[in-house]
């Protein structure tokens, strides 16, 4: 039988994995060029038993999917930049709650207002260091509609395996662009739901390690009573300033996340001929579009070009791009920024190749030529 096929925009595609993932509950507001998601969350979520709601900000937007998810909803917000700037103290909150949702995010210029209607990648680094204080991030960055789905499902899956919140990071070019999904059947792709306790409510603890660094999350309303607070806190919630709990929480945090073997599952990479290439282009969301495009160009004119295209932008793929620094003869890193990632390449290369930036950020996309340009210059 064959799989329904539809040409529809990345914001729907978007929506629609959500949907498919399980999602229950939007809470947004209105930010271009993230709103379609909310317009089809509003349309489709009733369908199927699920709340939406419009709150007057997106702090109040925030705040309402964590409630959300603490009542046992799978949860999602839409917004751009300045949207994510506004949430990053309860993005915070989220992290030390260990509450597990969803935060997209559409990428345009800026920064504060910026140029809402232009596409920008200036927010990648704000996924990872945007909320004050040590904690871990996983951040997706699809480049095709087809990725916003399933990436956007994925998400779920991350947020609801790991116990926190999950961003996915694609710019307004892959939003608002239209090209053919086929839609995978109910049970084709893999649905995580949260750990949920098996002890007695009387012995439920919220922040329980003895089951591991995701310690089982209980709904609020359900049987189960629990704290949740902000604050460092003991395994049953309430607060603490001892420093060997409080330390023991903040490293079990990070832990979940980048320890060897979590950091391996989350990764997640597209290598696009690597093996032979003695020049790499590190590119990603609708720049690695481009990027593809630059390296068959440049595999005619017989330069060996490869594209290393990150789908988990964090936890950074350290030791992936560290190895193939010490393969090619140089990396070239085009972004709509002023040099983001680069930044990451650079530390974790430790001048084993060149490294050459291609930097754009007047609204327009960096298009293939600018790339081969800069690779011929790095070589």
């Amino acid at each position: 039988m064959a799989k329904k096929v539809a040409v529809i925009q990345g914001n729907t595609a978007c929506a629609l994995g959500a949907m498919y993932a399980g999602c229950s509950f939007f809470g947004g507001y209105p930010i271009t060029p993230s709103t379609e998601v909310a317009e089809v969350m509003s349309e489709e979520l009733p369908k199927v038993g699920g709340k939406f709601i419009q709150m007057e900000d997106e702090i109040a937007a925030m705040a309402s999917v964590i409630g959300a998810s603490l009542a046992g909803a799978k949860a999602l917000t839409a917004t751009s930049g300045p949207g994510v700037s506004l949430k990053q103290e309860l993005i915070g909150y989220a992290c030390i709650a260990e509450t597990p949702c969803v935060i997209i995010n559409v990428m345009r210029g800026g920064p504060s207002t910026g140029m809402p209607t232009g596409p920008g990648q200036s927010d990648v680094q704000q996924a990872k260091w945007g909320t004050h204080g040590d904690h871990a991030t996983i951040a997706l960055v699809p480049s095709s509609i087809q990725e916003i789905f399933t990436e956007t499902v994925r998400a779920f899956n991350l947020a609801e395996k790991y116990r926190m919140p999950v961003q996915v990071l694609y710019d307004e070019i892959v939003g608002h662009m239209r090209e053919p999904i086929e839609f995978p059947e109910p049970g084709e792709l893999e649905i995580i739901n949260r750990t949920t306790p098996t002890v007695a409510p009387a012995d439920y603890k919220p922040y329980d390690t003895s089951f591991g660094d995701v310690p089982p999350l209980a709904a609020f309303g359900s049987e189960y009573r629990f704290h949740v607070t902000g604050l460092n806190k003991a395994q049953d919630g309430f607060p603490t300033t001892k420093a060997e709990l409080v330390d023991a929480e903040e490293r079990r945090q990070i832990r979940k996340v980048e320890s060897a073997e979590n950091a391996a599952a989350i990764e997640k990479n597209e290598e696009y001929l690597c093996n032979d290439a003695e020049v790499l282009v590190f590119a990603y969301g609708s720049t690695a579009r481009s990027a593809r495009y630059a390296v068959n160009e440049m595999r005619k004119e017989g330069i060996k070009a490869g594209l290393f295209r990150p789908i988990t932008l964090w936890p950074f793929p350290e030791k992936r791009v560290q190895a193939l620094g010490k393969q090619v003869k140089a990396i070239v890193v085009p972004e709509m920024n002023l040099g983001q990632m680069i930044l990451e390449v650079e530390r974790v290369t430790k001048g084993s190749c060149a490294l050459g930036g291609v930097f754009r950020v007047d609204g327009e996309p960096i298009n293939p030529g600018q790339i081969m340009k800069k690779v011929k210059e790095v070589m």
